[in-house]
Formats: C-alpha cells, sequence, structure tokens
C-alpha cells in the first residue's frame, strides 16, 4: 500500500481583502510532497510562496481547496486540537535563526525537551547533535552559538521531535556562506529520519541539493523542477501550465492537444 504523502494540496486557494478589492494570492494550488523528500519552492516577490508556506504550515486557513498533513485536514479541527495535532506533525523554522530558539536552555536542553513533546527517545539527543555538527556545543546556550549553529540547531530540533514535516521560509537567508553550506549538509539527516522537508529559497545552492523545486508564478505552479527536468503540472480540473519558456513559444492563449499513439507523447500546436 502506497504511504500517505507527507503534504497533500488540493485546489488551494487564498484571496485577501484589501482597499482596492479583492487579491487573488494563491489561485488552485494542487502538489503533493512525499514522505523524506525535500522540496524548495520559489517565485518572484507576490508569487504566492510565503502565503502558501503560512498555510502548509497551519498558520493561516486557505479560503477553498484542501490542505493535509500526514493525512490530517489541520483546518477541520477545533482550535485546541488543531493546535495539538500541529505540534505532532510539523516544525515551522523562522528565518531568524535565533527566534527558533530558548534562550535560556543549552542546545542539549533544547534537544530533549523536543524529543519528549514529540514523544520520542530524549536519549539520541547527542547522536542528532553530532549528525547536525553540533556535537561540541552541546552546553552551549544560544547566544553562543553563530547563526549557522543556530539554524542548524532549529533543523536539529525538529529531528528529535520526529514531525512528519519541516517548514521553513528562506533558512540560509541571514547566514553567510560557510554557514549557509553548513545548514544545506543538515538535510541528510532530516532525509534519513524521515522528515519531509519544505523550503522557501533562492539560494541556488541549496536549490542543488533538493529533490524537487517548485516554481510559482502570479500564485500558480508555473514549473516543477525533478531530476534535471522541468516538469509541467496538471492540476484537478485537468488544466496544464506550462513552464514560461514554452509558454512564449505561442503567440495566442490557444492551442491544440492530441496524443500520439505510436509514439506515446502529447502534441502541443497553435490551432
Amino acid at each position: 500500500m502506497a504511504e500517505t504523502p507527507a503534504v497533500r494540496c488540493e485546489g488551494v486557494v487564498k484571496i485577501y481583502t484589501s482597499a482596492s478589492g479583492p487579491v487573488h494570492a494563491v489561485r488552485g494550488i494542487d502538489l503533493t510532497i512525499e514522505p523524506g523528500a525535500t522540496v524548495a519552492i520559489m517565485g518572484p516577490s507576490g508569487s504566492g510562496k510565503s502565503t502558501l508556506l503560512r498555510m502548509i504550515s497551519g498558520f493561516s486557513s486557505p479560503s477553498a481547496g484542501s490542505i493535509e498533513i500526514a493525512g490530517t485536514d489541520l483546518f477541520s479541527l477545533g482550535r485546541r486540537r488543531r493546535q495539538a495535532r500541529r505540534a505532532q506533525l510539523l516544525t515551522h523554522v523562522e528565518q531568524r535563526p535565533v527566534d527558533n530558539l530558548l534562550p535560556h536552555l543549552t542546545a542539549l536542553q533544547q534537544m530533549r525537551r523536543s524529543a519528549r513533546r514529540g514523544g520520542t527517545n530524549p536519549a539520541d539527543a547527542p547522536d542528532i547533535l553530532e549528525a547536525m555538527r553540533l556535537r561540541q556545543r552541546l552546553d552551549h546556550l544560544p547566544d553562543q552559538l553563530s547563526g549557522g549553529e543556530q539554524q542548524r540547531l532549529a533543523f536539529a530540533l525538529a529531528v528529535a521531535g520526529r514531525p512528519t514535516l519541516l517548514v521553513a521560509d528562506e533558512p540560509t537567508a541571514e547566514l553567510d556562506t560557510a554557514s549557509a553550506e553548513a545548514l544545506i549538509g543538515s538535510l541528510q539527516p532530516l532525509r534519513d529520519r524521515g522528515v519531509s522537508v519544505l523550503l522557501a529559497s533562492h539560494d541556488p545552492r541549496l536549490l542543488r541539493r533538493v529533490d524537487e523545486v517548485v516554481e510559482l508564478r502570479d500564485g500558480t505552479i508555473s514549473m516543477i523542477r525533478s531530476e534535471g527536468r522541468e516538469l509541467s503540472t496538471i492540476d484537478g480540473s485537468g488544466r496544464i501550465q506550462l513552464p514560461p519558456a514554452l509558454r512564449s513559444r505561442f503567440g495566442s492563449n490557444r492551442v491544440e492537444l492530441s496524443w500520439n499513439h505510436q509514439d506515446n507523447y502529447l502534441e502541443v500546436r497553435e490551432p
């Protein structure tokens, strides 16, 4: 039997009300993230990536459509149950490293606290910190760690709690080159422990290390890069979103589609 996806978005829409009228920040997104996968979302300002991450993280409800984390629709639950289930299923890492940590607890104390809250074995904490290259920082408080070490500790806390999903918005934005490289290297221990990772990022070093890159434009998925290929998406209504480079080849907004049965591929041409 197939595993339940870590994330399943179906027809997700987000509409904000502004003084000038409704703003469609996200327009009918379908997205599936498999267990243990690492996915990066990128796109220009206003593309909807931060809005999508906030909805997947459980901070903001969709205007339409559904979002499931490990088969659970958080927004179908009452407030208290949603908070409790969200704490079990996912961890959100803030962009500023220091915002992810408790200032009065050492790295090891924070790890043990996170493990207890997640119902896992606190004795694993030193091994996880070693995998994150923090073994020499067990007894250090957050203000005794570099920005990169703080962010790696935040990722380590996610592993200790055994969530289904870790969500991070631009996790390398506040880091220098060496710290960013060390953080990117810490993705593998997350994969090894079955944690799915969803990142918003424009860092090319990070984008090269993930399983898929989902590019958003105008609130929709314009393209997915996977295993060196650029893929179009087909939403639940059967609509195909062409990658921008391919879209520019057509002078109009209408195309004719036909299936080549002999060679098993879809033909797209202007009518």
